[in-house]
């Protein structure tokens, strides 16, 4: 049995010297290297910006959705969207385990989460048995393999699977979240209702303290009662984070003064504007969407004279998984709304 790299650039096959998630195409092979998962997967949770853009050009079609998952991965051997470029996660049962996996607790038949996107993910789909509209997640048979760079967390068995799937596929939003609010901040969360806004908006709460505010930001007057029964937010705006002025306006006439920290979590393009304007002169904006052209950030704070510091959205910071997972179990509230959703 032949030992691969790390990082997974043994199944790369077009460009090479790029590692997979670059790659416009890898080997997906079910054959395992040495130092690699064979994964039975049960549900793909796509990305919210992928699965978005497959919907609305498939017109929610659950057929031609299915097509063109199929076709992605036929071409690329992995799940990622060749518009947005993202991928998802996935859950699955540990098929068989190379004798260099450097995890030597695992065991044949656990069932683990992977905590790295499928965009550079190999995968090879024999069916598609549902398709859930709702939920952005997509119940399979299977194969897919883990590098050994590749992280996952063990699925809690006090928990429902898909719903652990749901609030780990975002578990790097609130704990990023967590790292950059502090106690008596103001913050905005653009998305505020969608799976990572209200766990956002609930390590935003927590953090900011009895001086600080969270507003929460939304598109749809239909998602403020809901948002307001969750308690995870000191004020609620109903706006289209696409229209950067007017966002601005309700929120200075909201709030009389721009906010600390802006946390965008939403699943469309051009929402970057609304994020830099309502964000004070040495604030922090963090674009978890997968959807935001960091071009168009960083070439439009210029633009408007804003120094803001933007971070990218990487899903990943150490102890993200746990945190996540810990809300889910703390709030009550919260989770009996992934279990409504994703139970």
């Amino acid at each position: 049995m032949k030992k691969g790299c790390r990082f997974g650039t043994h199944r790369v096959i077009e460009p090479k010297g790029v590692l997979p998630q670059a790659a416009q195409k890898i080997d997906n092979e079910m054959e395992i290297y040495s130092n690699e998962l064979l994964i039975d997967v049960i549900t793909l949770n796509i990305d919210s910006a992928s699965f978005t853009q497959i919907k609305n050009s498939c017109n929610s079609d659950k057929e031609k959705m299915e097509e063109m998952i199929r076709e992605i991965v036929s071409e690329r051997g992995k799940m990622q969207n060749p518009v947005t470029g993202s991928g998802g996660m996935l859950i699955g049962r540990i098929k068989e385990i190379g004798p260099d996996f450097p995890d030597k607790t695992l065991k044949v038949g656990d069932v683990i989460a992977t905590l790295v996107s499928l965009s550079l993910t190999p995968l090879k789909i024999k069916a598609i048995t549902d398709i859930k509209l709702d939920n952005d997640q997509v119940d399979v048979e299977a194969e897919a393999i883990l590098f050994e760079s590749g992280i996952y967390s063990l699925v809690p068995s006090d928990m429902p699977e898909k719903l652990v799937l749901a609030a780990l596929d975002v578990a790097g939003a609130p704990a990023q979240t967590d790292k950059l609010v502090k106690e008596g901040d103001t913050v905005a969360i653009i998305g505020a209702a969608g799976k990572s806004g209200v766990l956002c908006c609930y390590q935003a709460k927590k953090n900011v303290g009895a001086n600080g505010k969270v507003i929460g930001i939304v598109p749809f007057e239909d998602q403020v009662e809901g948002l307001k029964q969750l308690g995870v937010t000191d004020e609620i705006i109903v706006a289209d984070a696409t229209e950067a002025v007017d966002v601005y306006e309700k929120v200075m006439k909201n709030n009389g003064e721009q906010v600390d920290v802006t946390i965008n979590v939403v699943n469309v393009p051009n929402c970057e504007m609304s994020s830099i304007l309502i964000t004070k002169d040495s604030g922090v904006v963090y674009f978890f969407s997968m959807a935001t052209s960091f071009t168009k950030a960083a070439l439009g704070a210029e633009g408007v004279g804003s120094d803001v510091t933007m971070i990218v959205g990487n899903g990943y910071t150490k102890g993200h998984a746990e945190l996540t997972l810990n809300l889910v179990k703390e709030s009550k509230i919260i989770r009996e709304l992934f279990e409504r959703i994703y139970g």
